[in-house]
């Protein structure tokens, strides 16, 4: 009989309906090490989370995280709440021996990242395993790419290009979210999708940023709050309006970068991108080609290729479902496209047989503080008019 790895999960909001799938589907699609089970859902409202663990698939529900990373009946910690928690529950999980996902950003400042991350270290000696959520690493396209990226298919790396664009906060009535409030999201737009920027520009490349130079910008400083609210893709609600709150966050960000290769980068993460409405795109310039990926289009990379014949130049379009790709194979016969849902399935598969080894997953809480610190020195850029800011090394 296979080990199984009883999982809990914190937080019931939009990415706990994503985990929640990625742990339904992925022990039926793919031949895993340890069977992952949905044993526990935790969240603050006993009704509510009741009501999700029977929709999504757990057994059972729970108020109480503190009491939850006691038991013995669980090994798995998986953390879906708001910024300002990560790091308390994921430092408590790792000393009580549960292995710990973790949704990104890692946390919401470099200190509580680092504190997570010497956890996880003083964890990892003793058998137990920690990652953060960059689901993004786990798309095939992405994949792909970065496999022709790093096997020099496109030479020296120059220039890279990454935006995270949606829109659901154009709208001024739009109400408050625990999003727009620094104590609880940590930053707005930048935290929120521009670290999913970083990484994915970071993780196709293979480089790191050294130094930034960026603005941050508010245009909507005050919203109506909701007297009730239902989930969206990006943690909206809805509902009679109650009063005013103040948006302490970003609406969006832009920033430069100088890699440790010496390549540059431009970024941008917004919320107020009108029309847009979950548009991650990478592009990467380098001396004998180029690739790029939108989100948008998530099974397909553009490639060019350099040497080719000056007539036959130009980006060709290349779409990622053939079975030969690991995380393609499970699924369907060739050509036959994956989602958006199906990263968090590859998450979770990647996790239990990272754990199953006794190896540590990546992307791990170390790379989860490098873009913690990222982040910070984009603020501290704008805070002091978009001078250059160097990104903060170490081991903590």
């Amino acid at each position: 009989m296979r080990e199984r790895l009883r999982v809990a999960m914190v937080g019931n909001g939009f990415m706990g309906a994503a985990h929640s799938q990625g742990w339904r589907v992925a022990p039926r699609f793919f031949d895993l090490p340890a069977e992952p089970v949905m044993e526990l859902l935790v969240g603050r409202d006993p009704d509510r989370v009741a009501a999700s663990a029977e929709k999504w698939g757990w057994r059972d529900s729970s108020a109480d995280w503190r009491s939850v990373i006691e038991r013995d009946d669980i090994d798995v910690i998986d953390i879906v709440t708001p910024g300002d928690s990560h790091a308390e529950i994921a430092i408590a999980a790792l000393e009580a021996g549960k292995h710990v996902l973790c949704e990104k950003p890692l946390a919401n400042s470099p200190a509580e990242a680092e504190a997570m991350t010497l956890a996880a270290r003083a964890a990892a000696e003793r058998g137990v395993r920690s990652m953060v959520g960059f689901t993004y690493r786990r798309l095939p396209a992405t994949a792909f790419a970065r496999h022709l990226i790093a096997d020099g298919r496109i030479g020296d790396i120059r220039h890279v290009r990454a935006s995270y664009l949606q829109d659901w906060l154009v709208d001024a009535e739009s109400p408050m979210t625990w999003r727009l409030e620094k104590d609880r999201a940590g930053s707005g737009a930048l935290g929120d999708i521009g670290a999913h920027a970083v990484d994915l520009a970071e993780y196709l490349t293979g480089l790191q940023l050294a130094s930034v130079s960026g603005v941050l910008e508010t245009f909507v400083r005050e919203r109506p709050i909701a007297g009730s609210s239902s989930g969206s893709i990006a943690g909206g609600g809805s509902g009679e309006a109650t009063g005013v709150g103040t948006v302490t966050v970003d609406d969006a960000a832009f920033f430069h970068g100088r890699f440790d290769s010496g390549a540059l980068g431009s970024f941008e993460a917004t919320r107020m991108a009108t029309g847009r409405k979950n548009a991650l795109r990478v592009e990467v310039s380098g001396s004998a080609g180029a690739i790029a990926f939108d989100l948008e289009h998530l099974n397909r990379i553009e490639f060019y290729d350099g040497s080719a014949p000056g007539t036959e130049q130009g980006f060709t379009s290349i779409i990622v479902t053939e079975p030969e790709h690991p995380w393609v194979s499970a699924w369907w016969p060739a050509g036959h496209l994956l989602g958006y849902e199906h990263g968090f399935a590859h998450q979770a598969r990647d996790f239990v047989e990272a754990v199953a080894a006794g190896e540590d997953p990546r992307p791990s809480f170390e790379d989860g503080l490098h873009v913690q610190r990222v982040l910070e020195a984009v603020e501290r850029s704008s805070g002091s008019d978009g001078a250059w800011v160097g990104v903060a090394r170490g081991s903590d």
